[in-house]
């Protein structure tokens, strides 16, 4: 993946990455591990996905932890069109909404927005490009 990092001066930090999806629980989640930058380099984030459906809200719970940076966030995501939104909240109080757009078989457009209260607007903190490298 390419991950574009959005400053709150307007610059924006770029890196490589790597991201591994698989089903877990015997088929009942999806787990993911998201790698920045890049191994070998010093990881800068190294975290996992939990992703469980449940069919009494059509929805998934959503569980990140990244014990590297102590970032931790719960959300509920959902189909919206042809995009997946993901709402919730982090460990640091915000709010966050995490979007997956432009999803093919091989690839999809990530998106995370943050915003401190319902109020505000979100703001676009992170990009991730991904692409499959392994069909």
């Amino acid at each position: 993946m390419d991950t574009l990092r959005h400053l709150d001066d307007g610059t924006i930090q770029k890196w490589t990455g790597e991201i591994h999806f698989g089903w877990v629980l015997e088929g009942r989640a999806i787990q993911d591990i998201w790698i920045r930058p890049r191994r070998p380099a010093r990881s800068t984030m190294y975290g996992t996905t939990l992703r469980i459906f449940d069919p009494g809200i059509d929805g998934w719970h959503i569980i990140w932890a990244d014990p590297l940076n102590q970032d931790y966030s719960r959300q509920i995501g959902r189909a919206a069109g042809k995009d997946i939104v993901q709402i919730g909240d982090d460990s640091r109080g915000l709010k966050t909404r995490w979007r997956f757009t432009e999803i093919t078989a091989n690839s999809f457009h990530w998106i995370g927005d943050e915003r401190p209260s319902e109020s505000d607007p979100w703001v676009i903190t992170y990009e991730h490009l991904a692409r499959r490298t392994n069909p």
